[in-house]
């Protein structure tokens, strides 16, 4: 399997880092792209040297080079995760505008019928990034923003990311370890 992931500049570049160690633990071949927003961001958010996520992925492209495997169709790949996602990745995407390796990887994807799952990292949304939330799902993009979720018991931010994490993998039909799924109905609870 080959998976693009995406880490563009919104807060939250520790959710891209997340997901490219949970994938390291499957036989997935992944393709990373930093945008410049989110090398800032990690500068700000976490401790993480950028060369070392690079690390963690199998391939590193340029988000100017629109000449990469991954910028045509014909490069086989099973799909992308932007993570965090930008509102103005998110924007770009749901509109065509592929001004960025980033954003015509998400194209190329999405004209192939290919999975995209975009992680959009805001608060509060406002209309037009609903709109486009709304945009980029009828064109058949994934969205699963970064909620807190409680039936799985967390007790830590780790483990609200680990259930993200197990959540976007479910879209590849992949498995984390990390991940509490919901358990169903108690019989006490009856």
């Amino acid at each position: 399997m080959r998976i693009i992931v995406g880490i563009s500049g919104a807060s939250g570049v520790v959710l891209g880092l997340e997901l490219l160690k949970a994938l390291k633990e499957h036989p997935v071949e992944t393709h990373l792209l930093i945008s410049e927003g989110a090398r800032i961001t990690f500068q700000y958010e976490t401790e993480a040297i950028q060369d070392d996520v690079i690390t963690l992925a199998d391939h590193y492209y340029d988000m100017n080079d629109l000449a990469a495997p991954i910028s045509s169709g014909s490069f086989p790949i099973d799909g992308m995760v932007i993570i965090p996602c930008s509102m103005k990745t998110l924007s770009a995407i749901a509109h065509g505008y592929a001004d960025n390796l980033m954003v015509r990887a998400a194209d190329v994807c999405l004209k192939e019928n290919r999975r995209v799952v975009l992680v959009p990292r805001e608060t509060p949304l406002g209309k037009v990034h609903l709109k486009n939330m709304l945009e980029a799902a009828d064109n058949g993009c994934a969205i699963i923003p970064p909620m807190l979720t409680f039936y799985n018991s967390p007790h830590s931010l780790q483990d609200q990311i680990d259930h993200l994490i197990g959540k976007i993998l479910m879209q590849f039909g992949l498995e984390h370890g990390a991940f509490k799924p919901w358990p169903g109905k108690k019989e006490s609870d009856g």
